[in-house]
């Protein structure tokens, strides 16, 4: 799992989470030490502004 310097919104506990569940035997993780703990600390999540109720009730 590549873990690239990026903004702290993306660096979020959940995409870790769901990195480290989906690996079926083996899980390496590449990227810095920092952006791993500041990833494991960052439970914030934002509600997503995606459209999609929006496109499925009126367009489909």
């Amino acid at each position: 799992m590549a873990i690239p310097q990026a903004a702290p919104m993306l660096l979020t506990r959940n995409l870790l989470y769901t990195g480290i569940t989906r690996a079926k035997k083996l899980l390496i993780v590449i990227g810095s030490k920092k952006n791993v703990d500041f990833m494991i600390g960052n439970v914030d999540s934002k509600k997503r502004n995606t459209g999609l109720e929006y496109k499925l009730k009126y367009i489909i």
